[in-house]
């Protein structure tokens, strides 16, 4: 079995090229637990939008 790609992971969460993965000293371990910890921005605009819009509320799960 592959082994999971932090490059793969910066892609899947939506940033940009080497926003992880190209800081220096950063292990493989170092960097996917740092996207783990993240915060989709995609999500978490929408969410904000959600919260910030009187009479809009989200949709059912």
């Amino acid at each position: 079995m592959g082994r999971l790609s932090p490059a793969f992971v910066e892609w899947l969460m939506g940033l940009a090229d080497g926003y992880v993965t190209a800081t220096p000293g950063l292990s493989r371990t170092a960097q996917l637990k740092a996207l783990g910890n993240g915060v989709i921005h995609q999500q978490a605009a929408y969410a904000l939008r959600l919260m910030s819009t009187p009479g809009i509320q989200a949709p059912a799960a």
